[in-house]
């Protein structure tokens, strides 16, 4: 066997690592790397690691953007084989490979203005909506927990990840001709999610893993907080109500957006917070919420006793209103009374958030609600930071707003729980290769696997191949 990091090898995106046994190409998800816009195009456009249309079956761990949304633009320079991932992953791939889609259009549009100015011929998207719709055609969905033949002598099994709708680890069984038709099991983990979510099932621990591909995001970092953290919620949340302003939330579209929704309609019930306004202010939002509403198997226990047992809707309450159009939208920013606007893009940096922050980061009885990871120098990360000032939409704006954040939805195992997630996980695992995060975090999860495990245990490098 062979394996080649062709992405998310030393950074935390575009995901893409490809596998090479018994004369077939597999590449393990194809994701976006995202980054400066110019750089990103660079890396996106050409698959400088491998020739699309040499691979022969792609598997999908999940539908985030730095795993899956690259997908167009392979099938579009020759990919023509199956793409295999679970059935929640292929639905939420419909809505948001084509934002991405749309996010390509817009990005183009800022590019070609440089190049121009470079004196350069005009660039293409990498992929339009056209592309992202025919790139659905050759999904093939699998459920948790059912093998499947997908090429010459390898099974497919998803087990759940627990990071996101429809997460899954890899589990390929390969059967070793070289020595009698033993077989192997390489597992690739996904991303990996932090167990008692507020929505989603537990990590499952996969047994007798032979090679392991492990992701190390939080490598050396613990949350500050453990997930359930309703009454963190309701202590900013109250306050912030009770000065009659709006409370202003960025998050991500898929997941975040659900799990707060969750929180809130609990809240709501246990008269924890008063009744108040809630607005979802985010098309791609609206429509993943719906999606969500089909995957019961995802669920945990007890959002599934919520949806079954009690007949009810867990992401739907009386005080929560959808809002699809613009003008909707706008409406929002001449309310006055007390509301929470829930709006991507988490991190501010694109989508109708950044229009309320606007309208409302200069009003004292504004209260700004971070819920998830800012990058640096995103318009989030100052404001989180506590910047007296920020530039929206080229303007410079005092912020006057109060400023909260927690980080307890985070959908990603921080360092304990990664080390956790290891030791459940059963077999000899006589190689491991460390992949999805920077350098210092990769190495820090190297060390500490190394103290608890003989096994080989190394980052991953981008561009280089290692046979095993």
């Amino acid at each position: 066997m062979k394996l080649k990091f062709c992405g998310a090898a030393g950074t935390t995106t575009g995901s893409q690592h490809l596998l090479e046994v018994n004369g077939t190409r597999i590449l393990l998800d194809c994701g976006l790397f995202q980054g400066r816009r110019s750089e990103s195009y660079d890396i996106n456009c050409c698959f400088p690691h491998f020739d699309p249309s040499d691979i022969d079956v792609v598997v999908l761990s999940h539908a985030h953007i730095d795993h899956s949304g690259n997908l167009p633009n392979l099938c579009r320079k020759g990919f023509e084989g199956n793409i295999y991932a679970t059935f929640a992953t292929r639905d939420l791939c419909t809505i948001m490979l084509e934002d991405s889609a749309h996010i390509q259009e817009q990005d183009i549009e800022w590019l070609n203005k440089h190049r121009k100015r470079d004196g350069l011929p005009p660039a293409e998207p990498l992929y339009v909506k056209r592309d992202a719709e025919k790139c659905l055609r050759q999904f093939v969905n699998v459920g948790y927990d059912r093998a499947v033949p997908i090429a010459d002598g390898v099974k497919l099994t998803f087990f759940d990840a627990g990071h996101i709708l429809g997460a899954a680890q890899v589990l390929l069984e390969i059967e070793d001709r070289d020595d009698g038709g033993k077989r192997k099991r390489f597992l690739f983990s996904g991303d990996v999610g932090r167990g008692n979510n507020e929505i989603l099932r537990d990590p499952v621990a996969v047994p007798d893993v032979d090679y392991l591909l492990m992701e190390s995001t939080y490598g050396g970092r613990e949350h500050d907080l453990g997930t359930g953290a309703d009454e963190d919620v309701a202590a900013i949340l109250k306050p912030a109500l009770e000065r009659g302003g709006k409370v202003l939330i960025p998050a991500f579209a898929v997941e975040r957006t659900q799990q707060l929704l969750y929180v809130l309609h609990r809240l709501f019930e246990k008269g924890t917070i008063p009744r108040t306004p809630v607005y979802v202010d985010s098309p791609l939002a609206v429509g993943a919420t719906e999606i969500f509403r089909l995957h019961p198997e995802c669920f945990n226990e007890e959002v599934y006793e919520f949806l079954f047992e009690e007949g009810r809707d867990p992401f739907i309450f009386e005080e929560l209103t959808l809002v699809r159009s613009v003008e909707k939208s706008k409406k929002l920013n001449k309310r006055e009374e007390a509301c929470i606007i829930i709006a991507a893009s988490g991190m501010c940096e694109a989508g109708r958030i950044r229009h309320h922050l606007k309208n409302g980061i200069g009003d004292p009885k504004t209260t700004v609600f971070f819920v998830g990871y800012c990058a640096h120098n995103t318009l989030g990360r100052f404001i989180r930071d506590g910047k007296e000032e920020v530039s929206i939409f080229g303007k410079r704006h005092k912020v006057r707003a109060h400023v909260e954040g927690i980080d307890s939805f985070s959908g990603h195992a921080d360092h304990s729980e990664l080390l956790d997630y290891f030791r459940a996980m059963g077999g000899p695992k006589s190689r491991v290769w460390l992949v999805h995060g920077e350098e210092q975090r990769s190495e820090a999860l190297r060390q500490a696997l190394a103290e608890i495990h003989d096994g080989e245990v190394r980052a991953g490098v981008l561009g280089e191949t290692v046979e095993f």
